[in-house]
C-alpha cells in the first residue's frame, strides 16, 4: 500500500458513476431479467477502462474499478454465494427517519407506504461459493485497464462478512455467531485473490456503525457492541493469510442525507474497529455529523503503523466543496497523525448501488477534481 511520502495522496471509497446502459445491465441481472452476458461483460470491461482513465486524469492517485461490475457493494455477493432466497426481509426505516414522518418521502420522491423502506433477500440455506469466476474476472477487467492507464496505486472492494449478515438478513443459522463464522470463510478466497494480484484489498465494513440504526436498531447499545466485535473476529480469520499493509477498511454511518441522530459515535466505536487486521481505515469525517470527530484520534490510541483514509467530501451533497475546505481538513489529520498516515479520500461511495444516489455524476466528479486541489494545497503547505 502506497502513503502519502513527499505529498498528500488521494483517493475515494470505490464505487463511482456507471454509464446508463450499464446500469440497465446490471440491474437485468439483479431483477433476474433477461439480458446477454456477453454484452454485459463486454460494457464492464469498457466501463473500467474508461473510469480508470478518468481517476488518473483528474489526477486522483489511488484508484478503483468504481464497481462498475456489482449492482450494489453489499449485495453483489447474491450472484456468487449460494444461501440467499426471494424470501424478502421488510427493513424498518433507519431510526433517525423515524422521528420525522414523512421526510424520507421528501428525499426519495416517492409514497410512504407507512412500513417498509426497502426489501432484501434473506439468507435462508447454506452459504457456499457457486462462482469464483466472478471476482477472477473483475480482478483481470482492473488489471488490463491499470495497464492502458497507470495510476499511483489502486484497490479493489469486497464486502465484509458483518456486511453481508447486514443487507442478508440470517433466517437460517443458529446465531448471528455461526453466520459470521460461515461467511468469514466464503469471503476469504475473494480477499486472497485481490490481494495475490497486487490490488489492495478494501474492505467495506459500514455493518461497524451503520447498523446500529439500522438493520440491528432493536439491539442495545451494549449488545451492539459485543456484535460488532464478533464481526471484526470473522473479518480478521478471514484476513489471516493477508499482511495487514495489503488491506484498508471502510467505516461509515450509512451514505444517505438523514438527521443521523443516533449515529453512534466514533470514540464508541473505535476501540472495537482499531482491533481489525488492516493498514488503513476509511471513515467519514466531512459530513455535518462526523465532521468534528478529527479529535477523536488524539484522544485514542491509534497503532503507530495505521494509515488514516479521512473523508474530506461530503457524498451526500451536491454542494462541491472548496479546496481550501478540503486542504483545511486534510491538515487537521495531518496534525495528529502526521501528515505521512494521511490519504485524502470521500466520506463514502458515489454510487454504492447502481442508479441510485442523489449525487449527479457530473458532480461527483468536479468533487474529485477539488479533492485533488486540496490535497496540493495541503501538500504544499506541510511539505512546504
Amino acid at each position: 500500500m502506497k502513503t502519502s511520502q513527499d505529498r498528500i495522496l488521494t483517493t475515494h471509497v470505490g464505487s463511482l458513476p456507471r454509464p446508463d446502459a450499464l446500469v440497465d445491465l446490471l440491474l437485468k441481472r439483479d431483477r433476474h431479467e433477461p439480458y446477454s452476458k456477453d454484452e454485459l461483460g463486454q460494457a464492464v470491461s469498457a466501463a473500467v477502462d474508461a473510469i480508470v482513465a478518468k481517476q488518473v486524469a483528474i489526477g486522483v492517485d489511488v484508484v478503483s474499478d468504481g464497481e462498475s461490475s456489482k449492482a450494489g457493494y453489499a449485495t453483489y455477493v447474491r450472484e456468487r454465494l449460494s444461501g440467499f432466497s426471494d424470501e424478502t426481509y421488510v427493513a424498518k426505516p433507519n431510526r433517525d427517519f423515524q422521528d420525522f414522518p414523512g421526510l424520507m418521502e421528501r428525499l426519495v420522491g416517492r409514497p410512504h407506504e407507512g412500513k417498509a423502506t426497502s426489501r432484501r433477500l434473506c439468507c435462508t440455506g447454506a452459504v457456499r461459493i457457486v462462482d469464483e469466476s466472478a471476482s477472477r474476472t473483475d480482478i483481470a477487467n482492473m488489471k488490463s485497464a491499470l495497464a492502458k492507464t497507470p495510476a499511483t496505486d489502486a484497490f479493489m472492494n469486497a464486502v465484509s462478512p458483518g456486511t453481508v449478515a447486514h443487507f442478508q438478513i440470517n433466517r437460517h443459522y443458529k446465531t448471528i455467531g455461526e453466520y459470521f463464522e460461515v461467511l468469514s470463510g466464503v469471503m476469504r478466497p475473494e480477499y486472497e485473490a485481490i490481494v495475490a494480484s497486487g490490488l489492495v484489498l478494501q474492505v467495506d465494513s459500514p455493518d461497524l456503525a451503520m447498523s446500529f440504526h439500522s438493520t440491528f436498531q432493536d439491539l442495545s447499545e451494549a449488545d451492539f457492541l459485543k456484535q460488532a466485535e464478533m464481526a471484526v473476529e470473522s473479518l480478521n480469520h478471514a484476513l489471516a493469510n493477508i499482511p495487514r499493509s495489503a488491506v484498508r477498511m471502510h467505516l461509515c454511518w450509512g451514505n444517505y442525507e438523514g438527521p443521523h441522530i443516533y449515529d453512534l459515535p466514533l470514540e464508541k466505536v473505535l476501540p472495537i474497529v482499531l482491533k481489525a487486521k488492516v493498514g488503513a481505515l476509511s471513515f467519514e469525517g466531512a459530513n455535518p455529523r462526523h465532521a468534528h470527530e478529527w479529535k477523536v484520534w488524539s484522544d485514542k490510541r491509534v497503532p503507530s503503523d495505521l494509515v488514516l483514509l479521512p473523508g474530506v467530501l461530503d457524498t451526500s451533497t451536491n454542494f462541491v466543496e472548496h479546496p481550501e475546505l478540503v486542504a483545511q481538513r486534510i491538515e487537521q489529520y495531518a496534525s495528529v497523525v502526521g501528515r505521512e498516515r494521511v490519504i485524502a479520500s470521500s466520506d463514502c461511495g458515489f454510487s454504492t448501488f447502481a442508479g441510485q444516489g442523489k449525487i449527479h455524476p457530473g458532480v461527483a466528479f468536479k468533487k474529485l477534481e477539488s479533492l485533488v486541489q486540496g490535497a496540493q494545497i495541503a501538500s504544499r503547505r506541510l511539505w512546504g
